[in-house]
């Protein structure tokens, strides 16, 4: 790699590294240190070929996503996460906030397979259509709409919580909705 080159690789991860690496932490499930490891791999992979790419975050997001699916269908056995003591529940008074729905929902899409939390990040978190989602996991979009629906509902199985919390951060409403006829 030339010294150009070499600049524009540093300047491109000291610039987008931080978004890179919350879309690593939500593929991985919120295991931060599996997802360094895959933002590290994806960069090194593009550093390789850094000359040759057109648009490098679309270039480093689709090597994190193939990574993502390459982890998953090698079956590796899931680690699960020791803590000291167990959390403590919600009390009733409790007002939710910004940082505990980010809690929550780590912590939902962790417990979801590795598949079903990369459709969902590529949907919901990448916001991007059905069909970019089918060309990036090489599935069908009738692949990718099953696969979100039974993610989806098996999030809100897993998480009784995220109802809950999405309910108390809604604005109430106080008023009548207005029906309007023809």
């Amino acid at each position: 790699m030339d010294a150009e080159a070499q600049d524009s690789f540093r300047e491109f991860v000291e610039h987008r590294s931080s978004a890179l690496l919350k879309t690593a932490v939500l593929l991985s499930g919120g295991d931060r240190h599996t997802a360094e490891d895959l933002l590290q791999n994806a960069l090194i992979k593009a550093a390789g070929r850094w000359h040759r790419i057109d648009e490098p975050e679309a270039y480093v997001r689709q090597i994190l996503y193939r990574q993502q699916i390459s982890r998953w269908r090698l079956k590796w056995p899931r680690r699960e996460l020791s803590v000291a003591e167990p959390p403590e529940g919600r009390t009733a008074g409790d007002d939710s906030s910004a940082a505990e729905v980010r809690l929550v929902m780590r912590g939902a899409l962790a417990r979801l397979t590795a598949r079903q939390r990369t459709v969902l990040v590529l949907r919901y978190f990448e916001d991007l259509p059905e069909a970019d989602v089918a060309r990036i996991l090489g599935c069908s979009v009738g692949t990718v709409r099953s696969t979100t629906h039974r993610s989806l509902a098996r999030l809100r199985t897993l998480a009784p919580e995220l109802a809950a919390l999405n309910a108390q951060s809604r604005p109430s409403r106080d008023y009548a909705p207005v029906e309007v006829r023809p």
